[in-house]
């Protein structure tokens, strides 16, 4: 990505078709779309990029199964071509996940999750073929990256997809088909797919205030929040796209309310876990009573099971720590389900997101609000786009752009669907640098592409870059955290291990025990790039470790003191952007 000085010169001296307030995943594409088209496009994220929402998803790019019971086909087959969608042009983060539906001890596999299932399958055919009616096969391409038809499983090939159920006695089940990818590595290649069209993307900049001329945007007043500076950004065009944070940012003079949403929002924790405490080699779908459920996933070495969904009332939004009654409700549904006997000392991350979901003035719980994202435009022409999913970032974006461009009267045709998001690597072809393994190999190739290749040079240059951040679990490199420091604006331990590494979800306990050694590891190979002397290595460890506290990734035990949703440290923020 661009050097952070280049990128700010280029924001403080520059006039813009459009700057984008918000760095998620729907800012991202906003910005991808739009530079795509011929605009010249700016990026602020007050935080770091994908910080919010985008960071703490499911980790899944899938249709919504569940809206089928709410017969919302509409959602769900505009989900499944995104999804389809995505698999295509990022085939290396974007890939298909076996799901499986069991039934355990005197259960019978449901007949009307078969039907469901059915209807899934034939909802993602049409996706598939852009909802042409006429008949026709696919090609070998699109066979290449599209999940498969789900298919009923017996006892045994229910334990061969899911290890941890075997105690319980799986009576059958279903096998169906989604998609999984690393949520902010989508959002950084999206990021770098819009600067290689000329967008310019910087963190760490604050909107202030919008800037008016006779009632209409024209930019936005920033701070850059790493020296200090206040500058304007002067744009024909202002795009709000700070997911949760969308009804805080408004003109001065606001004729009608109805102009912006209102956000409800809803909390969705999740846990990681060992995978030799909960062995799965699918997805599974655990019961989590009252018809809902949860997923239990694969991700990067352990097993990610998740969400809750909560409404949220509180007005912190910069740190959601999990609450200790969202992580005993996830566990209590994993040991029932699977009969096994975790506890919050097995969990080896914890975190908690925010969904931006959109009031409409009734009363429903935040699980039975839909989805759908919406376009709002102000009378100072500002464009406000939230809601939605991580499914629809494409789709979401191209709304917004839509408006851009019918209001400019251009042509300039969406796209997106035709733009390759990085550049995929066969993990054989990565070379073989001395101390690294396959497994090494397979998930740079996921997560970089074929950038991969430079982890892997900086870890051929410089050997001690070639071990592991963490000694046990996760394959995450420390030329990893090099290169995000010195590619990929990451200013921050927390940068660099929340959200271009993911070892902050996955190896959280481990980070922080032996007082914090392995994070101070990480602080001395960022040092050099950020230009860090003793002092202020030190600080960036104690800043993590304070980070780490008020995101509650190591759940305290149930009875026993920790952050949780009754207290916080941090002053409630008002802030304009995500």
């Amino acid at each position: 990505m661009l050097e952070r000085s280049d990128a700010l010169s280029a924001l403080a001296e520059e006039t813009f078709d459009v700057v984008v307030v918000g760095g998620g995943v729907t800012g991202a594409g906003v910005a991808l779309d739009a530079a795509s088209r011929g605009f010249s496009v700016a990026l602020v994220e007050r935080a770091d990029y994908a910080s919010g929402t985008s960071s703490r998803s499911s980790k899944l790019v899938h249709g919504g199964l569940r809206y089928l019971s709410s017969f919302d086909l509409g959602l769900v087959r505009e989900a499944l071509l995104e999804r389809q969608i995505n698999a295509r042009l990022a085939p290396h983060l974007v890939t298909p996940l076996p799901l499986v539906v069991a039934a355990a001890g005197q259960g019978r596999p449901d007949r009307i999750t078969g039907v469901g299932l059915n209807l899934y399958d034939v909802l993602a055919v049409d996706a598939r073929r852009g909802g042409r009616r006429r008949r026709r096969a696919l090609s070998d391409e699109e066979k290449a990256w599209s999940p498969d038809r789900h298919r009923a499983l017996d006892p045994h090939e229910v334990v061969e997809h899911l290890p941890a159920l075997a105690g319980r006695g799986p009576t059958g089940g279903h096998l169906f088909y989604d998609c999984q990818t690393d949520d902010s590595r989508l959002v950084l290649t999206i990021l770098q797919e819009a600067e290689r069209f000329g967008a310019v993307c910087l963190n760490r900049i604050e909107v202030l205030e919008l800037l008016e001329r006779d009632g209409w945007a024209e930019g936005v007043q920033v701070l850059d929040r790493v020296s200090g500076e206040r500058f304007p950004i002067r744009a024909a065009a202002v795009v709000n796209a700070t997911g949760v944070w969308a009804d805080r940012l408004r003109p001065a003079e606001l004729r009608d309310e109805a102009e912006v949403p209102v956000i409800r929002p809803s909390r969705g924790t999740h846990v990681t876990l060992p995978v030799e405490k909960l062995p799965l080699r699918s997805g599974a779908i655990v019961p989590s009573g009252g018809g809902r459920f949860m997923f239990a996933l694969p991700w990067l070495g352990r097993t990610l099971v998740g969400t809750t969904d909560n409404e949220y009332d509180r007005r912190d939004l910069d740190h959601v720590p999990p609450p200790v009654e969202d992580v005993t409700y996830i566990l209590d549904g994993v040991n029932a389900f699977f009969g096994t006997s975790l506890t919050a000392d097995d969990v080896q991350g914890a975190y908690a997101g925010v969904r931006p979901l959109i009031s409409s003035g009734d009363p429903k719980r935040s699980v039975d609000i839909s989805r759908r994202a919406e376009l709002y435009e102000t009378s100072s022409g500002m464009l406000t786009i939230t809601g939605g999913k991580l499914t629809t970032w494409r789709r979401m974006a191209k709304q917004t752009v839509d408006r851009l461009v019918e209001r400019e009267g251009r042509q300039a045709p969406c796209r997106t669907d035709r733009l390759p998001l990085g550049q995929p690597i066969d993990p054989l072809r990565l070379p073989h640098v001395e101390g690294t393994t396959q497994d090494v190999r397979d998930q740079l190739a996921a997560r970089y592409g074929s950038v991969a290749r430079d982890v892997l040079a900086l870890a051929e240059a410089r050997p001690e870059l070639a071990s592991f951040v963490v000694d046990d679990g996760p394959v995450d490199l420390l030329a990893e955290v090099v290169h995000a420091a010195r590619h990929e604006q990451a200013l921050s331990v927390g940068d660099a291990l929340l959200r271009r590494t993911r070892l902050g979800l996955t190896a959280a306990r481990r980070l922080l025990s032996d007082d914090a050694a392995a994070v101070r590891v990480v602080a001395e190979a960022m040092a050099p790039e950020r230009g860090w002397d003793a002092a202020a290595t030190a600080a960036a460890v104690e800043d993590f470790r304070e980070e780490a506290r008020l995101e509650g990734l190591v759940p305290a035990a149930v009875g026993a003191p920790g952050l949780d949703e009754g207290s916080t440290s941090v002053a409630p923020p008002d802030r304009a952007s995500a």
